[in-house]
């Protein structure tokens, strides 16, 4: 099964909808995203707390690292830059943190709120290497920032 993205859209759209608060809007997002494609075997996100640390929650799938630093992996490299981090082969990028054996191919987005402060990075994971494209990151930018940054 592969990711209708407007209906997607469409469907977080609505049950977001007069939500404000961020771990509950994660929560949502995480679910319905992970749900959506069989790529995708973990889903979630990891939380700006301090300065330059980020922290797991809320996600789907198996466990997670708890804690990443900015200047680690493919999460810190999409925090650090505030840039959408397209990872076909996680063997080959410098730096990899192994939460899962299983992964071998990642995409990592910045998440904004309103006012443009980065909020967290959103994570999904595929034991399918090259399992995303500049599509799954166009689309899923448009549904985080519809999200988050309203």
């Amino acid at each position: 099964m592969r990711v209708d993205y407007p209906t997607l859209h469409q469907t977080i759209a609505s049950l977001t909808e007069g939500e404000t608060d961020q771990v509950a809007l994660m929560a949502t997002v995480a679910c319905e995203v992970h749900h959506s494609d069989d790529r995708f075997n973990w889903t979630g996100f990891y939380r700006v707390v301090a300065t330059d640390l980020l922290k797991i929650g809320p996600y789907q799938g198996g466990h997670g690292c708890l804690v990443i630093p900015f200047a680690r992996g493919v999460c810190g490299a999409a925090a650090r830059t505030g840039e959408v981090q397209l990872v076909p082969d996680v063997d080959a990028f410098p730096g990899h943190i192994a939460c899962a054996s299983s992964t071998r191919s990642e995409i990592v987005l910045p998440v904004f709120d309103a006012s443009g402060a980065l909020i967290g990075v959103f994570d999904i994971d595929s034991d399918q290497p090259d399992a995303f494209t500049q599509t799954d990151a166009d689309a899923l930018m448009v549904i985080l920032h519809s999200v988050f940054a309203r």
